[in-house]
């Protein structure tokens, strides 16, 4: 008489146990790259939100500023007061100037003072930097005095932000400076001048 082979399935509360256990561990998984998901979109909300933050501190605005210079930091940063009597801070445009305690930095200084000190000037001012001041082409009747300190030799063309500048403006800037250069006026009296940015950061 040939066996009969007799299967038990297990069961709890009527289902299957493994249709249980196979049910639970579907759910683990899902649970898991549930969480995977919203980890992961915490932390992209997280970058976003820094992103935004670095943004907000160098947005990008347009103004025209008229006002008279009341302060010359240094070489490339002066405060402007407008008619309503509010001061504005305000970087150069296009150039970069030897920092105080730098060689020629305080030259530079002295050198915007006299173009511009307690005169009238117009800033055409496009963005802020991370430290909030207006960046902005400064004018002082119809001449463009960050070009005038390249002339003189008192700032280097700031190439590394060229591109927001206009190819005939960049092309003066360039122009100016190896003018200045080939005539060793102001800082290229020295035979190798440290650029601002070089020096800003062997400081850090």
């Amino acid at each position: 008489m040939q066996g009969v082979q007799r299967v038990t399935t297990a069961t709890l509360g009527g289902a299957p146990i493994g249709g249980r256990i196979q049910s639970y561990a579907d759910r683990l998984r899902n649970s898991s790259s549930w969480v995977t998901e919203t980890s992961m979109r915490s932390r992209l909300l997280r970058v976003s939100l820094v992103v935004i933050g670095f943004l907000a501190s160098c947005f990008v605005f347009a103004a025209q500023i008229e006002g008279k210079v009341v302060a010359v930091q240094d070489g490339d940063t002066i405060t402007v007061l407008d008619a309503s009597k509010k001061q504005h801070r305000i970087r150069f445009a296009g150039i970069d100037a030897p920092e105080r305690g730098q060689p020629f930095g305080n030259a530079a200084k002295e050198r915007l003072s006299e173009l511009v000190f307690r005169q009238a000037v117009i800033a055409d001012c496009y963005k802020k930097d991370r430290y909030r001041r207006e960046i902005c082409r400064v004018f002082r009747n119809g001449a463009d005095i960050a070009l005038e300190m390249i002339r003189a030799g008192y700032a280097w063309h700031f190439k590394r932000y060229a591109d927001e500048q206009t190819p005939e403006e960049r092309a003066r800037y360039e122009l100016a400076e190896n003018e200045a250069r080939l005539r060793k006026r102001g800082l290229w009296r020295d035979t190798d001048p440290l650029p601002p940015w070089e020096w800003r950061r062997g400081r850090r």
